[in-house]
């Protein structure tokens, strides 16, 4: 891997440039992504507005965050699988339905989180 021996601060600036790129290109490639930002910037504002507890609102607000992480790496893996090959393996075809589900149980793990706080 390019730039092992970067050490110290200038290793936390490669790092952060490295993730603005990850994210770029996860804006450019995933609509999925794009949606759940989006679904992130409605419902951030809605956590603050609701008159709840410092925690409940985090509550809320990580649960969204967390379907954000868990479809970026959703969408890595997905990358890797496809640069491997596009020819159906049914390893291939696993590990994709693998982190669609991981997507999908982070939605309702958020959707119960919220349900919760808010019923």
């Amino acid at each position: 891997m390019a730039y092992q021996n970067v050490k110290g601060i200038k290793r936390i600036i490669n790092a952060m440039f490295f993730s603005f790129a990850g994210f770029k290109a996860t804006w450019q490639h995933e609509e999925a992504f794009r949606q759940e930002v989006l679904l992130f910037l409605i419902t951030t504002p809605v956590a603050l507005w609701l008159d709840r507890s410092p925690v409940e609102t985090l509550l809320m607000i990580g649960s969204m965050i967390l379907v954000l992480l868990v479809e970026l790496l959703n969408s890595a893996v997905e990358a890797v699988v496809d640069r491997v090959g596009l020819e159906h393996h049914e390893l291939s075809g696993r590990a994709k339905d693998i982190g669609s589900a991981a997507v999908m149980l982070s939605l309702v793990w958020a959707a119960i989180t919220w349900a919760v706080i808010l019923l």
